[in-house]
């Protein structure tokens, strides 16, 4: 049996005040969240309440062990009209990898659903009608003991709020190899989406973005030599006409948008490799003019060229943009797949 919401309705709405033209990503938010908190061993008190602060105690555990973790989801209008969910599932499955990487309680795959969906409900007049443009969703989880002994909490809260966006990335992206610093470690949470992981990502990116670049190509902690992620996303590589990605071995995330554009690439006859990949390699391929394209792959950055790949060998020049490129069509499908303009064969979608 599944959660019971209640339901308190804001008085009124701040839609009519929204700069349509100028929607920054993630600075607007809706009118109304969603909480549950976990106590004496149970999910209780599921509520969807106004938009506001969070009372919390000056010892709770996640602001002192980083006991936190959240998923990106987005939900889309259909052109009839239908509330779309794409593939809500694996978010609900990775939350709870992710939880229990971080010893905190989780959330049954229903409930995590049932409560998006009564929260997106409500604000389903939200949702932009704009090219590019959809309503965000940020679920996330976080230890809520008022107590700073080191262990895993026996309370956390689970809070779900949504805002409006527009494009992420608006241009393609200049990209640094890491040669210093390191996103994760085998044996780490690199797979989870943990507070902590990006949080010390900030200071690395701070510094390249100040000389003129957008993101690192993160690599591995031991030798610099094999790639990991592109800043919050996962990247491809397209070499002699073949996908290349790197392999899920536990430094990285297991993207619900990578999984997909793998699905559709396969699909449509287009050769995959998923295998370590070197940095060496791909500066082999460029020089022998076998490299074509670069790119990321997230929920929020959805399909993101890279045309300037840089590192202490040299540049790399792409035009991953371009007009016939493999970034651009397959983004083009995947649009179409979450709009519902596409046959839903694969059954991804969730409409309400």
């Amino acid at each position: 049996m599944g959660w019971f919401i209640s339901v308190v309705r804001a008085e009124s709405s701040k839609l009519s005040k929204v700069d349509w033209e100028n929607l920054q990503f993630g600075r607007v938010f809706t009118d109304h969240m969603f909480i549950a908190d976990f106590y004496d061993g149970a999910w209780r008190d599921a509520r969807i309440i106004p938009f506001g602060d969070l009372c919390l105690s000056p010892a709770f555990s996640a602001i002192h062990y980083g006991q936190s973790i959240f998923e990106g989801m987005k939900a889309q209008r259909g052109k009839d009209g239908d509330v779309l969910l794409f593939r809500p599932n694996l978010n609900a499955q990775r939350f709870n990898i992710s939880a229990k990487r971080m010893a905190l309680p989780t959330i049954p795959e229903e409930d995590f659903i049932s409560s998006i969906k009564a929260l997106v409900d409500i604000e389903r007049n939200w949702i932009p009608n704009r090219e590019n443009h959809s309503l965000y969703i940020r679920p996330f989880l976080f230890g809520n003991d008022s107590f700073i002994g080191v262990k895993p909490p026996e309370n956390a809260r689970f809070v779900i709020f949504c805002c409006p966006v527009g494009p992420y990335y608006s241009t393609p992206l200049k990209v640094m190899i890491s040669e210093k610093y390191v996103r994760a470690v085998p044996g780490g949470a690199g797979f989870a989406k943990a507070a902590g992981n990006y949080g010390a990502t900030l200071m690395p990116v701070k510094e390249i973005k100040e000389q003129g670049y957008d993101q690192y190509l993160w690599t591995d902690a031991f030798e610099h030599r094999y790639i990991q992620e592109v800043g919050t996303m996962n990247v491809f590589f397209v070499i002699n006409d073949v996908i290349i990605t790197p392999e899920l071995d536990g430094t990285l995330l297991d993207g619900t948008t990578r999984d997909t554009l793998l699905h559709l690439f396969r699909e449509q006859g287009t050769k995959v490799d998923e295998r370590k990949v070197t940095v060496d390699e791909i500066y082999k391929a460029y020089n022998d003019g076998t490299l074509t394209e670069c790119f990321g792959s997230g929920t929020a950055a959805v399909v993101s060229p890279i045309n300037l790949l840089t590192s202490s060998h040299g540049d790399i020049i792409l035009k991953s943009d371009r007009e016939d490129s493999v970034s651009r069509h397959i983004k083009k499908k995947l649009t179409e797949y979450k709009l519902g303009i596409r046959q839903d064969h694969h059954n991804w979608l969730v409409r309400f």
